[in-house]
């Protein structure tokens, strides 16, 4: 299950016994409610990759000097959610066992539920902190439980109540938001108050979940479902850097639909992203 991947995210190309971060790709869209694509992310930020550095001007550090293993893309079910969530679950389950940091590409957002699924076994006190444009908390879209709109939803059922505190939100249904006033922490729009709840953190395990549609179509068009109104590549990237400061023990980067950007500008923001983040979360290790 976890043998050495060829084609690797740049500087990524480390053994697993010896890293702290595991990256892998969940290629999987299977519930997308408006326009797929997702599935090609993983595949198409690695080979993009090379179009940027190790280095990371913004923190002065190398992906280089610190040891990262990416496993490659998941086999996934298309044909079959639950499974597909499962094996997630079991790929993360395996790399959280093994005192690593799991950094999954997705992939459509519901992704996330497979690995906080694992997540949660180990760290039972876990928290989530979700940069987003969408609520995602719907308990069903069209009758079904399992979608990438619902998938929040589906986290708190693990996790409950003031656990899950979302950032950038300012789209979804108004009973959506109507609900999330009872069991969640939401700010629209945008970063602000991240500080306060880093600090309310401290100490406690936390999955970050990223869906890239929390930055602005300006930035990043390359997605299943842009919303005007986001927040700048900096913006996410500060807040980034803010949230590294916890005990992030899993996290996530999803929602890019390359085929929707032929230019490849939001693919390497993504990549960009990816580097920053896995630099960052670097502080725990």
């Amino acid at each position: 299950m976890l043998n050495k991947n060829i084609e690797t995210f740049i500087g990524c190309d480390n053994e697993y016994d010896e890293s702290g971060i595991v990256v892998f790709g969940a290629p999987f869209d299977s519930t997308t409610s408006f326009r797929p694509g997702t599935r090609f992310a993983s595949k198409v930020m690695r080979g993009e990759s090379f179009g940027i550095e190790t280095y990371s001007p913004y923190q002065d550090k190398d992906l280089e000097d610190i040891p990262v293993y990416d496993g490659g893309d998941l086999e996934l079910s298309f044909g079959n959610t639950e499974r597909a969530l499962g094996q997630i679950e079991e790929y993360t389950r395996k790399v959280v066992q093994d005192g690593k940091i799991p950094c999954m590409i997705g992939g459509e957002h519901l992704v996330t539920l497979g690995s906080v699924r694992a997540v949660a076994e180990q760290y039972p006190d876990l928290h989530i902190i979700q940069f987003d444009a969408h609520a995602d908390l719907r308990d069903d879209y069209l009758d079904e439980k399992l979608s990438h709109a619902t998938v929040i939803h589906r986290v708190w059922d693990i996790v409950g109540d003031d656990r899950i505190f979302q950032f950038g939100i300012r789209s979804g249904d108004r009973s959506e938001f109507q609900w999330g006033k009872d069991h969640v922490f939401t700010n629209k729009f945008n970063f602000n108050g991240l500080e306060d709840i880093v600090d309310r953190l401290q100490g406690k395990p936390v999955y970050l979940t990223i869906d890239l549609d929390v930055l602005d179509p300006s930035v990043f068009p390359g997605t299943g479902t842009p919303e005007a109104g986001g927040v700048s590549f900096m913006e996410l990237l500060q807040a980034i850097l803010t949230v590294s400061d916890l005990n992030i023990v899993g996290c996530d980067v999803n929602e890019l639909s390359p085929i929707y950007d032929q230019s490849g500008v939001s693919t390497a923001v993504a990549c960009k992203v990816l580097r920053e983040l896995l630099l960052a979360v670097t502080k725990q290790n």
